[in-house]
């Protein structure tokens, strides 16, 4: 059988691979794309998306139960579950077909079907029709990641549930145990408990949301207690004994092991990359803990092979795998595209409240030997956060003390998922404390705390 012929071939069509294969046919390129499952990849249709449209239903939910507060009457609040989940599905499905479109629209050809790379520049596609022979100078590893599963404590989509399961759920929780805190985990915990679970959350680490700054992560762990979640920190769940519409976990805290009954675990202990079943140990790449090992340009050890997204390390975040995929692109056509830099990634999560972040911790700007200034501000300072209810939150930032140069913003309150590219707008034009001093921030808007914050680094706050 005849090969196909392209300049191009992506493997996977999620945030990363669709961006890529986009970019590269802008750029001139014969490009193809070779999907599995469903275009847009897990962050379109089981990740980033399906979670925000379920979180806000929660919101409104949370916001009808304050309606009082506003001088509104709102009577019989309650909510649909399986309507909840299908307008979830349905925003996921819309934006589904758009990729499909896109992909059109630039004349990028692709293929649904399992691809493996026998040797350098050649992919083999097994479809519905067959096999497919494809062959490039420049092949694309956009796989993703999945979900990581502890022995002992592995989903059974009943008792036990993965992020999947948590977003088609077949029933409400009554008593529900969320094992880790990071992100995917938060998210489900607040989403479950705001519509009334009775919810656990296991980590680990010493605090929830480990990654962020530890005031931060003390700022939440306290609104996430006040709404009723029970947090336990420095504690590990060892096993689950599943029964009859039940579940036992062993969860080891303090050196002891105490046992706790649930009807529902979702377990968000992180993620592996999907390397296998590509051929990867055959053409000689590096592979790390289940991460193709990659230079800044996502170059792997094999000439004309890349990789991006989550199957290239961390950080774990659709803008990033994006980002990576238009360098690539950009790289094969000839241009000369600047590395993603990780430090400049802002992290989202969209908890209640919420919680966004660029660069360093304070934590890990004095490790890195800075001398620094940290300025703060409390949203309960500011006119629009009092003004719509949400006056609970900070805004924090983190200054090398001898060039001024922003290293780091961590923000935790309402809407702080949308203000943090404030910052990072600010950290990639090489920004200083003076630049941001003398922008002028519009007034009444949340925005004008991320003003004060720099002030107050500096001592120069006004509202506070």
């Amino acid at each position: 059988m005849a090969s196909k012929a392209f300049d191009m071939i992506v493997i996977g069509a999620g945030p990363g691979g669709y961006v890529a294969a986009i970019r590269g046919a802008q750029l001139g390129l014969d490009v193809a794309v070779v999907e599995r499952e469903h275009m847009g990849g897990i962050c379109l249709n089981w990740g980033c998306i399906p979670t925000k449209a379920l979180l806000r239903s929660s919101e409104v939910f949370h916001l009808m139960h304050r309606a009082k507060e506003f001088g509104l009457k709102a009577t019989g609040i309650d909510y649909d579950l399986d309507a909840v989940v299908k307008r979830s599905r349905g925003v996921a499905k819309q934006l589904n077909g758009g990729v499909g479109h896109l992909l059109k629209k630039n004349k990028v050809t692709a293929i649904m079907g399992e691809a493996t790379v026998p040797a350098k520049g050649r992919v083999t596609v097994k479809t519905d029709k067959g096999v497919e022979e494809l062959t490039a100078r420049h092949i694309v590893l956009a796989t993703g990641a999945r979900a990581r599963e502890l022995p002992g404590l592995e989903a059974d989509g009943d008792l036990v549930w993965t992020y999947k399961h948590a977003l088609v759920p077949p029933r409400m929780p009554k008593k529900l145990l969320v094992i880790g805190s990071g992100a995917i985990g938060i998210e489900f915990a607040s989403f479950y408990n705001t519509l009334g679970a009775d919810t656990t959350v296991v980590e680990v680490m010493d605090r929830v949301l480990p990654v962020e700054d530890a005031e931060i992560s003390a700022f939440a762990k306290k609104a996430f207690v006040k709404q009723g979640m029970k947090i336990m920190e420095k504690a590990m769940v060892k096993q689950l004994d599943r029964g009859k519409g039940k579940v036992t976990a062993h969860i080891e805290v303090g050196g002891k092991v105490e046992k706790q009954e649930f009807d529902t675990v979702i377990s968000a202990v992180g993620i592996v990359g999907n390397v296998e079943g590509l051929g990867l140990e055959a053409l000689g790449v590096t592979v790390d803990r289940t991460h193709v090992v990659t230079d800044e340009y996502c170059r792997t050890d094999v000439e004309g092979l890349y990789a991006i997204g989550d199957i290239a390390g961390a950080p774990w975040l659709a803008h990033k795998a994006s980002h990576e995929g238009v360098m690539v692109a950009e790289l094969i056509a000839g241009g000369h595209p600047h590395p993603v830099k990780p430090e400049s990634i802002a992290g989202c999560t969209y908890c209640h409240p919420q919680v966004a972040s660029v660069g360093m911790t304070e934590a890990k700007a004095k490790e890195a030997g800075y001398e620094i200034k940290v300025g703060r501000f409390p949203f309960i300072g500011n006119g629009k956060a009092i003004a719509l209810g949400e006056p609970e939150g900070l805004v924090k930032t983190v200054f090398d003390a001898k060039t001024g140069e922003l290293l780091g913003a961590h923000m935790i309150g309402a809407e702080v998922t949308e203000l943090i590219q404030g910052y990072v707008v600010g950290r990639q034009l090489e920004t200083t404390e003076e630049d941001l001093m003398n922008t002028v921030f519009p007034h009444p808007t949340l925005s004008e705390m991320m003003h004060e914050s720099v002030l107050e680094a500096y001592g120069r706050a006004i509202h506070i």
